[in-house]
């Protein structure tokens, strides 16, 4: 599974969102091989709409079973079709759930629950057409 580029009108409409909604943090979540839920915040401010095709660069090294320290970059890759406000929130905050991607390949990172359940859903409706 290549890097994807999200579309442009997907990645305009969570910029409005951010307007519309005041949003004042972006929460960027994944989920880790175990299931649990990983994410990582980041103020307004910081915001562009290259981070949905740039990504943005994190520690793989921290999250149980992913990477050694010596070789832990990996990328976030936010999924603009997904951006929903968090409702319980204490200001508001956008959440956008992301993808793991491998720096080295540009391919989807092997241990991301995420990518997996991609795959299987796309092996599962090419099987069966």
């Amino acid at each position: 599974m290549a890097k994807k580029t999200a579309a442009p009108s997907a990645v305009s409409k969570v910029m409005e969102m951010i307007k519309e909604n005041s949003v004042e943090y972006v929460d960027f979540r994944f989920t880790d091989p175990r299931g649990k839920w990983q994410h990582t915040a980041q103020h307004v401010s910081t915001i562009e709409e290259e981070m949905f095709t740039d990504g943005i660069m994190f520690d793989g090294s921290s999250i149980a079973g992913w990477k050694a320290i010596n070789e832990s970059d990996m990328i976030l890759m936010p999924d603009a079709e997904s951006a929903c406000m968090d409702p319980f929130a204490a200001k508001p905050q956008l959440i956008l759930f992301c993808d793991i991607i491998e720096p080295s390949t540009g391919q989807a990172y092997s241990r991301d629950p995420r990518s997996t359940a991609k795959k299987a859903e796309a092996y599962r409706l090419h099987r069966h057409r």
